[in-house]
Order: C-alpha cells, then sequence, then structure tokens
C-alpha cells in the first residue's frame, strides 16, 4: 500500500516527454509537409505556434481580487420603462448583481435602448436599492449624455449617499464620435464639458469611475485585438490629460476611468487581450509616475459574432466569451442575450444570459482561481505579442496628436476597415466559421420570439462641425443572412425555395463526403439541396432531375469517380434542361473536359460562397 506521505503522480509509469519527441511524431503526420502549414496568425499578423514550451517564471497579471467574483451584469434596454423596471427587478433577483442601463443611441443599444429622460430613469430604477451592494453601469451616447447627472440627481433626491453607490457612469465622447464619424464639437469644447461634468459628479460624492475609454467600437466594427487595445490605450489617456489639465491629480484622475472590452469566442485571443491591457495600463501609469494599480475592466460579450440564424449556437459563443473574460480577471461582465441580433429579448433569452455566468460563477468556481493563464506558454506569448503590437499603435496614434485627431485623420478608421475587409473576405470564403450561418445550416429551424417594442426615435444631435470617417458596427453572419432571408422571401411568396440537384455519382461512400459539402454549401445562401441516393446510369440521372424541379444541378462525387462517369453525366443534366451545372470540388487537370461537357462553375473549400450564392440567385429569378 501507498504511504499517505508518498507521492503520487499521475504521468509516473511513464517515461517524460519533450518537446523535440512531439516534433518527431508531428513531423510523421507531415510526412514532408512543412512545419509551418501548422502556424495560423491573427488578424494583426501574430503567429500562433500549434505547441509552447511553459513559461516558468511567468507573474501572475494582478487584476480583479483575489477569489473575488466579477459582477453579473444585465442589459437593461427596454424602451418602455415600466417593462425595463420589471426586468430589472427579476434579474436582481435572480442571480444579477448589477445592471447596464443602455440608452437609446448609444454605442451599444444595437436599436433599442431607454429612454434619455429623468422621468424614464426614475421608472426604471423604481424599487431598485441602488446602495446596496449592487453595481449600475451607464452606456450612453451623444443624445443620452446628460442620463449620468439625471442619475446623479434621482439618488440626492432619494437621500442616498452617493459615496455608498457603485456607478460606472460610461462618459465616451471619443467613443461615440469614432461611431458617428462626426462631433459637433471640437476636442476642446469636449473636454472642457466632459471635465465639467466629472467634477459636478465627483463633489456631489460620487467615487466613479466616470470615464469609459471603451474598446467596443472597435470590436464592433470588425477591428483586431491590436487596435481595441491602442484605442482604449489612445482614449484613456486623453481622459487622464483632460482630467490633469481641470487641475485633477494624477493619483484621483486615474480612478475617475475604466475600461470596456469585447469578449468573443477566441478563447486564447480574449484572454490575452484582457491580460494585455492590464500590463499596458500599469505601463503607462508607471511613465505618469504612479505606483501601477488595476484597473477596472468591464467586459461584453461580442455583438459581432451573434448570429440570426440558429442562434441558440449563441449560447456556446456567449459562454465560451465569457468563461475567457472572467478567468481573463474581467471586473464585470454583460452577456449579450442569444436572440439580440433578432430583437429585443424575451424573459427566456435574459433568463440564459443571466445564467450563463451563474453556472461558471456558482458551479465552475471560475473566479476562485487568479490569473490562472499564468505561465501557460502560448498565452504568456500571445498577451507579450499583443503588448508590444498594441504599444506601437497607441504611439502612432500619440504622434498624430492623440486618439481624437487621429479620428480627425482617420488614422483608426482605415485600419480598422482593413481589418474589416479582410474578415468579410474570409468569411465569404469561410475560412472562418460560424457555425449554423456560414455552415451546417437547417432551413427549417423554428422562428425564435422576441418581445415586441417600438424603438424610442431620438432627434438629431446638432449640426456636425467636423466630419470624418465613421466605425459602424456590423455583424460577421449578416451577409449570409441576407441569403437566407431572400429565400425565405421567394417560399413566401411562391411556395417553395430555390432548389439545387445534388448529382450524387457512384455509391454513399464515393458522393457522400461532397454531397454532405455541398449541401451545406447551398444551404447557407437558403438554396434547398435535393439530396439523391447515387447514380451510375445517364439516363435514370436525368429523369431524376427532371422529376426535381430544380433548375440547377451540382456533381458530386469522388475524384475517381469524376474521371469516370462526370462528363457523360454533365451532358445528360445539360440534355434534360439543366440550366447551370456546378461540380463539388477542384477540377484539376479535367477542367477543361469538364467545362465541355457542359459544368459550368466548381465549388469548394476556399471558394467565394457569397458571390456564388449571389449568382445562384441571379440564374433563378
Amino acid at each position: 500500500m501507498t504511504s499517505v506521505t508518498e507521492e503520487l503522480r499521475l504521468a509516473a509509469d511513464f517515461a517524460p516527454s519533450t518537446f523535440n519527441d512531439w516534433r518527431r511524431l508531428v513531423d510523421g503526420v507531415l510526412k514532408g509537409a512543412p512545419f509551418e502549414k501548422l502556424v495560423s496568425q491573427t488578424y494583426d499578423g501574430l503567429k500562433i505556434d500549434p505547441i509552447y514550451p511553459r513559461a516558468r517564471g511567468a507573474a501572475v497579471v494582478a487584476g480583479r481580487t483575489a477569489a473575488k467574483p466579477w459582477q453579473l451584469m444585465q442589459r437593461i434596454d427596454h424602451p418602455d420603462a415600466a417593462h425595463a423596471n420589471a426586468q430589472a427587478l427579476q434579474d436582481l433577483e435572480n442571480g444579477a448583481t448589477g445592471l447596464t442601463l443602455v440608452f437609446a443611441g448609444a454605442n451599444s443599444a444595437y436599436g433599442f435602448g431607454l429612454e434619455p429622460s429623468a422621468d424614464a430613469l426614475e421608472k426604471v430604477l423604481e424599487r431598485v436599492v441602488i446602495d446596496a451592494g449592487i453595481s449600475i453601469e451607464l452606456q450612453i451616447g451623444p443624445q443620452s449624455r446628460m442620463a449620468a447627472t439625471y442619475l446623479a440627481e434621482y439618488i440626492t433626491r432619494k437621500g442616498v449617499d452617493p459615496a455608498a453607490c457603485d456607478i460606472c457612469f460610461g462618459l465616451d465622447p471619443l467613443g461615440a464620435c469614432a461611431a458617428w464619424g462626426s462631433s459637433p464639437y471640437t476636442w476642446r469644447e469636449i473636454v472642457t464639458a466632459v471635465t465639467a461634468g466629472i467634477k459636478a459628479l465627483a463633489d456631489m460624492g460620487f467615487r466613479g469611475p466616470f470615464a469609459a475609454a471603451d474598446g467596443h467600437v472597435i470590436h464592433d466594427a470588425g477591428g483586431s485585438e491590436v487596435q481595441e487595445l491602442a484605442f482604449v490605450l489612445a482614449s484613456g489617456i486623453a481622459y487622464l490629460r483632460a482630467l490633469e489639465g481641470a487641475g485633477i491629480d494624477l493619483e484621483t484622475a486615474r480612478a475617475m476611468i475604466y475600461a470596456r472590452l469585447a469578449a468573443d469566442a477566441d478563447q486564447f485571443l480574449t484572454m490575452a487581450k484582457f491580460r494585455a491591457l492590464r500590463l499596458l495600463w500599469a505601463r503607462i501609469e508607471q511613465t505618469c509616475g504612479l505606483a501601477p494599480k488595476p484597473i477596472f475592466i468591464a467586459a461584453q460579450t461580442a455583438w459581432r459574432m451573434l448570429t440570426q440564424r440558429d442562434p441558440y449556437v449563441n449560447v456556446l459563443r456567449a459562454t465560451m466569451a465569457t468563461f475567457s473574460a472572467g478567468l481573463a480577471g474581467a471586473n464585470s461582465i454583460i452577456v449579450l442575450p442569444h436572440t439580440l441580433a433578432l430583437g429585443l429579448p424575451d424573459p427566456f433569452a435574459r433568463r440564459v444570459a443571466r445564467n450563463t455566468q451563474l453556472v461558471l460563477l456558482e458551479e465552475s468556481n471560475l473566479a476562485k482561481v487568479s490569473d490562472p493563464a499564468a505561465g501557460s506558454g502560448g498565452i504568456e506569448t500571445l498577451t507579450r505579442q499583443l503588448c508590444e503590437a498594441a504599444w506601437a499603435l497607441f504611439q502612432e496614434i500619440e504622434k498624430a496628436g492623440g486618439a481624437f485627431a487621429a479620428l480627425e485623420q482617420s488614422l483608426i478608421q482605415r485600419k480598422v476597415a482593413a481589418t474589416r475587409t479582410m474578415r468579410e473576405k474570409n468569411i465569404a470564403k469561410r475560412k472562418d466559421v460560424l457555425t449554423g450561418a456560414t455552415e451546417f445550416p437547417n432551413l427549417h429551424e423554428a422562428q425564435i420570439a422576441v418581445l415586441e417594442a417600438k424603438a424610442i426615435v431620438l432627434p438629431p444631435y446638432g449640426e456636425a462641425k467636423l466630419r470624418f470617417d465613421a466605425l459602424p458596427p456590423m455583424r460577421l453572419a449578416a451577409p449570409f443572412e441576407r441569403l437566407r432571408d431572400r429565400s425565405d422571401q421567394i417560399l413566401k411568396q411562391k411556395g417553395d425555395r430555390p432548389k439545387i440537384f445534388l448529382a450524387n455519382l457512384g455509391t454513399p461512400a464515393d458522393f457522400t463526403p461532397r454531397a454532405t459539402f455541398a449541401k451545406s454549401f447551398f444551404e447557407i445562401g437558403g438554396i434547398e439541396a435535393i439530396d439523391t441516393q447515387g447514380f451510375t446510369d445517364a439516363a435514370m440521372l436525368a429523369e431524376a432531375f427532371r422529376s426535381s424541379g430544380a433548375a440547377l444541378a451540382c456533381l458530386c462525387s469522388g475524384d475517381k469517380n469524376y474521371a469516370e462517369y462526370a462528363v457523360v453525366a454533365a451532358q445528360a443534366l445539360q440534355a434534360a434542361g439543366a440550366k447551370h451545372i456546378y461540380l463539388a470540388g477542384r477540377p484539376g487537370e479535367h477542367e477543361a473536359a469538364f467545362r465541355s461537357a457542359g459544368v459550368q462553375d466548381f465549388v469548394f473549400a476556399g471558394v467565394d460562397a457569397i458571390a456564388v450564392l449571389q449568382e445562384v440567385y441571379r440564374l433563378t429569378e
């Protein structure tokens, strides 16, 4: 029997393995292909190796207080104040520890939001005990900028001690200018107004933080991790300078600023990004002569990764994003409900968003460990790479005159637009996968319930003195969703969707891989694929096509069968009236023969699916 003092090691019966051992095994699998084939790149050009050694001696990145859970925030964005109040009370009664009041016109309103009036705010907060340990955050835009003042006045009228309130006031004129692409004021005028507002709130006894250095605007617009981090740094330092210029000492001023970051389903990049921001902000504080203190980071799951189709997959994406932000030390997290891209989420969707965090906190105990990524070779390397690249871009923004000047010159916007274009190309080619939207579609999915609500119509916000490129939000799945919407409209009008006949050649073993690919390829655009059992006889194939009612056909089989049957099959389909014939796979050396037989296009991994599917609609009209 093993002694209680004897160390038990899980791997004690196995010989220790080394990087070289692993590399030999990998080289055997690669069979002469270069090792670099396994090295991937981020949209910032940062290399990600397939394996890393342990980063020995790595220090824990200081963030959220040890073993302290993050604030579980719930969006309150119903345009009707009474409904919003009911949502707020239900969320607080069922596990939420904070409320994010999203006002109409805010960057993260996504079409809805609270009415930005004092009366509406009072109704929303009815019976909410603000000084009972809950957190409040404001997401506001130019037309709702007075919400911070309304909230402060409401708390004062209620006789609540401002110092007992935990409120992030969310003042972020830079983020608003970036999203709108204009400003009715110069930067000097903005600084005067914002610092006066912050000083007034501080004089009333509120602790803040007040100004938000918000990276959501970059992430929502399709930007990269480095661009998001650099914009947060540039915004934070702009607010820090503004407060110092208003006579506030730096030690006090830094506590008035917090950061917002988006968390998406890329676990390692999200964790590295949050860790990098803490290190980068600590560097700024050291440069200012301050002893570093962890900046408050508010996380929100990413808007751009949400899909309208198969929205339940959004729950999985949000879970991974929350997991990543929580482990990386986020101080608060908002989970966007899985149906938000479809409309205003109903109580079920809100409950799922809330419970996603509760399960990770209360059952998985993620908050119990501080910076578990410390020492992980891959995440430490990514963190360092992000720090170096983001600092370089931050310096470029500073050389341009700071965040506002860089926006005026569209320096930031051009970089984000270039990244967004790359993303759109990779989505179109399905190199970046969104399950349910770009892969594995379900043409027969049930309609998801959302609330009916009339959005708040806001008056125009002043005449723009300055105009520059805007950074509007985007969703990656939108191009494919537009095609699906088109299919639904045709179904509604005509009773049938556009169809394509899968001309499967040979046995199931021959055609199943490419038939499965082709079915998914066409149905992600709403083109219903008519599957078949497989043919070796051209006459039977032609008859089956004629009986299908489809105008288009796609040949599906293996390369060996293509060489034997594709020409005859294409000729038979053409004679049977096929308007357009596709072949699933790359044509290789047989392309000329296939085209001569009637094959007009080839679909394969890496082809521009959006362009092909748009052409399908043109052919079927």
